[in-house]
Parts: structure tokens; C-alpha cells; sequence
């Protein structure tokens, strides 16, 4: 399971790193369509657009910059880390599902299992924190039980 923990956190920076990258191109984009506009350009129109172009800029920096934090804390993650209890950058195994406490992303599936990223702050989280193997848990209605702690 530590090997499947490491191939799980590789994914995930991978997956941060091409959102970082992608939103570097675009701004870079919008940086490079503002400064042409600016040579040709002159009056309301222009204006409105190069104000247009701005607060699109702002959007994509806001953006980016919560990909940058993500990127960050992914990085303080040590994959090689074995939790006897949970904690942030464990992963879960309870009822034939996968739980990796980090940071809250998209479910993946690895090696034929599938994975649920949470942040530590969700509810589940919060409720699962500290928690051992052989401890139980509810989603809803149903009963989970800890397998395993890596």
C-alpha cells in the first residue's frame, strides 16, 4: 500500500503541476493580446477591452495562486511517511475504498482502485482524523471500517 500512496501522490502533483502551467499560458496569453492591443489601439473601445483583459488577468492569477498553495502543501507530503493514526498525508484503506487526507481533488483510479483526495477541514476528515486500524466510521447510512493506515 506504501507503493500505491507514492503513485497516488505523484498523480496528484502532476495533475497540480499541469493546472499551474496551464494557467501560466493563459495569463501569458492575455499579458501578450493586451500589449498588440496596445500598439493598434486607441479610444473607449480599446480601454474597455484593455480593462476587460485586466480584471481576466486578476481572475487567472487568483487562480493560480490557489494552485501554487495546493502545489506547495502537496510537497509536504512525505510519501515514504507510515501514520499509525490518521493524519494528513495518510492514506486509508476502509471497505475496499481509498481515502488519501490532503487536499480536496478529484477522484482517481490507480492500479484498478480508486481514490478519494479530502481535504483534512471536510467533515469526513475531520471525522476520520486520529483514527486507527480497526476504528469505524458512517457515510450516511452505511458503516466503514479502518483496514489500513500508511
Amino acid at each position: 500500500m506504501q507503493e500505491l500512496k507514492q503513485k497516488v501522490l505523484s498523480y496528484y502533483k502532476l495533475q497540480v503541476q499541469d493546472k499551474e502551467d496551464a494557467f501560466r499560458d493563459m495569463i501569458a496569453a492575455l499579458t501578450e493580446d493586451a500589449s498588440n492591443d496596445a500598439k493598434g489601439s486607441a479610444g473607449d473601445k480599446h480601454e474597455t477591452a484593455l480593462s476587460m483583459m485586466h480584471l481576466e488577468q486578476e481572475k487567472l492569477n487568483a487562480k493560480l495562486s490557489e494552485i501554487v498553495k495546493q502545489k506547495s502543501f502537496l510537497e509536504k507530503v512525505d510519501p515514504d511517511a507510515v501514520h499509525n493514526k490518521i493524519a494528513v498525508g495518510s492514506l486509508v484503506k476502509a471497505n475496499e475504498m481509498y481515502l488519501f487526507v490532503s487536499l480536496a481533488l478529484p477522484k482517481i483510479t490507480i492500479d484498478g482502485k480508486t481514490i478519494i483526495a479530502l481535504s483534512p477541514q471536510s467533515p469526513l476528515g475531520v471525522k476520520i482524523r486520529g483514527m486507527e486500524v480497526d476504528d469505524t466510521f458512517d457515510i450516511g447510512t452505511s458503516k466503514y471500517v479502518i483496514e489500513k493506515v500508511v
